[in-house]
């Protein structure tokens, strides 16, 4: 292997985690195996043991997940990775690993409908006091963490509405109260956001989002320390099966060669967007972490590098007029995925956060007139050709 901390980036997101077999493959090789074999039973037995450094089975481990477990982790700067069959197996996992009866959990109330569902239906099942707060009132943060937990989770930004959190300012104060943060960056990628970087412990992504970006794979992936990866992490992976698998792996592998050049290209579409989006008399208001008009727009350029691909949007009229707006459009898709080539757009309260009830929705800004969109890689005078017929029909009655 070689030493991919001299390495640019861009470098790292071609070449980090590079493991040729005897063939000498140009591309990654697939090792398309259930399990494996050893010389001898005493070799089995060491295996098992921990004691010899061998593959077992590819619930613990393949080389083509552990292809993309180094190169992600290099991308990310973090000491291991461990890569996961979803997005959603990743961040329970990450809870579930270090959590017991008894335990307290706090977390941003401005997330995914199913990362809500975690915590304010499953953990409380088993013991586990979780409490939610508005995320973006530091004064929240240091009344709740004042009071010892065990875990800290936040998104930002946040989905659908994109909220901010001060990462280094929550890490600080999780770190006292004796909890580990939990960062999940998939908005933002380890292209615009370093979380560990800013103070978390755990970072876990969907890499079924920009990491792979072309809407072909479902997976997940945890990232921190290697105390944390092995020693905590992995027991509880390698026992509830959470594991990625080996072509998902591949084709993650080989995403993360463009990751950059995608998200950029991207993130400066959106950009563009959104400027424009602003001035259309059929938005009431747009929610961009790059545009001045966010309330966060000081703390986005402290912790970002970059603005992402997604923009929250009010159309006035409420649903019927958010569902005639997508209805209308002709060259963006409507689909609940997110950080696809192909730019897509949805409705939150009716599919991905329609498992809240209308308070919860509304206490994290979530209206009958919003609309997420992902920006794709079209050009921008297409995709706003597009947006704009569409808004123009929905609010032409």
């Amino acid at each position: 292997m070689t030493d991919d901390k001299k390495w640019h980036a861009d470098t790292i997101q071609v070449r980090s985690g590079l493991n040729r077999s005897e063939n000498n493959e140009t591309s990654e090789a697939l090792f398309m195996t259930s399990g494996f074999v050893y010389d001898s039973a005493e070799q089995a037995a060491a295996s098992f043991e921990g004691t010899t450094d061998n593959f077992i089975y590819s619930r613990y481990g393949n080389p083509t997940m552990q292809m993309a477990e180094q190169r992600l982790a290099a991308i990310e700067g973090a000491e291991a990775c461990r890569v996961c069959s979803t997005g959603m197996a990743a961040i329970f996992s990450s809870m579930a690993c270090q959590l017991q009866a008894g335990d307290r959990v706090v977390a941003s109330q401005a997330l995914f409908g199913a990362c809500h569902a975690i915590l304010t239906k499953i953990l409380p099942r088993w013991g586990i006091q979780t409490e939610l707060i508005d995320g973006t009132d530091i004064l929240q943060w240091q009344a709740t963490l004042a009071t010892p937990a065990k875990l800290v989770f936040l998104e930002s930004p946040s989905n659908p509405v994109l909220q901010l959190v001060d990462i280094a300012a929550v890490a600080e104060l999780a770190h006292k109260a004796g909890a580990k943060l939990i960062v999940d960056n998939v908005f933002a990628t380890p292209v615009l956001q370093s979380p560990l970087a800013l103070g978390a412990d755990i970072v876990t992504y969907s890499t079924t989002k920009h990491l792979d970006g072309q809407g072909r794979l479902l997976g997940g992936a945890v990232l921190g320390s290697k105390a944390f990866i092995e020693d905590i992490f992995q027991p509880f992976y390698r026992q509830t099966g959470a594991s990625m698998s080996a072509f998902n792996a591949w084709m993650l592998v080989k995403s993360m060669e463009t990751l950059r050049l995608r998200v950029e290209a991207m993130s400066a579409t959106a950009g563009q967007l959104a400027d424009k989006l602003a001035s259309h008399p059929a938005i009431e208001s747009i929610s961009y972490p790059g545009h001045a008009s966010h309330p966060q727009f000081e703390l986005a350029q402290k912790q970002m590098k970059g603005f992402g691909s997604l923009i929250a949007f009010q159309v006035n009229g409420g649903r019927q007029a958010a569902f005639k707006t997508l209805n209308s459009l002709k060259l963006i898709d409507i689909s609940n995925n997110l950080g696809d080539a192909k730019s897509l757009a949805c409705h939150p309260a009716s599919t991905t956060h329609s498992n809240l009830s209308p308070e919860d929705r509304a206490a994290l800004s979530i209206t009958e007139g919003h609309i997420r969109l992902s920006v794709g890689l079209e050009h921008t005078s297409d995709l706003w050709q597009d947006l704009s017929q569409a808004l123009d029909l929905a609010t032409s009655d």
